[in-house]
């Protein structure tokens, strides 16, 4: 063997022996949070509460532009996830109400508990995959996937997502090329929308 299969070897070794010196790793986000998550709590002073989420309890106010309500279980809401490499999150839907065209750096699962929506991601090739989604039904959206949810039934929605990533952001499309400091005539060009329509779009969010 030579030196540097020992130095895989011993590299594999130690990595293996420091992830079974703790069972897990609740972090403590009182402290900084560094590229691994958060420290760890002290495990003398874990509960089962630690362990227990109930931010997605209740119904949700729906008051923004598309019509939802976004609840997120992230490890500093959950800190049961640090160092798990997995994340959660609630999505409310009023009558009509959408997430609009978004991506993440993880790939999602989705599980629709309550209405009818439809779901759906676009690849690399422009190729729309969706569809309408009942209650128990769930969707896999693939990593960076640009991809989207519609309520289409009469009453409420609400379904929930796994992320398989801590850290899983979130970019939606429109907001990005009308909610921030990009200027109207770039957008005009690059979404090939007129000067009136890109206008109208930055007054909705406020920032034209």
């Amino acid at each position: 063997m030579n030196n540097l299969s020992y130095f895989i070897v011993f590299g594999l070794l130690a990595s293996l022996s420091h992830a079974i010196e703790l069972d897990f790793c609740v972090g403590d986000p009182s402290l900084p949070r560094g590229p691994e998550g958060y420290a760890c709590k002290d495990p003398t002073s874990v509960t089962t509460d630690d362990f227990v989420y109930t931010g997605f309890r209740g119904e949700r106010t729906i008051s923004n532009v598309f019509g939802n309500n976004v609840t997120l279980a992230f490890s500093d809401a959950f800190p049961a996830l640090n160092g798990l490499g997995i994340s959660m999150a609630r999505l409310d839907f009023g009558a009509g109400g959408v997430i609009p065209l978004h991506s993440h750096r993880t790939s999602e699962v989705l599980i629709l508990a309550k209405g009818s929506i439809i779901a759906g991601f676009i690849d690399a090739n422009n190729t729309a995959y969706y569809k309408r989604l009942q209650v128990g039904d769930v969707m896999v959206f693939p990593q960076a996937m640009l991809h989207f949810q519609i309520n289409v039934g009469r009453t409420p929605a609400t379904a929930f997502v796994s992320l398989n990533g801590a850290n899983p952001a979130l970019q939606l499309t429109t907001p990005s090329l009308f909610a921030g400091n990009l200027p109207a005539d770039i957008a005009e060009q690059i979404t090939l929308l007129s000067h009136e329509e890109v206008m109208r779009m930055k007054r909705m969010f406020g920032t034209a």
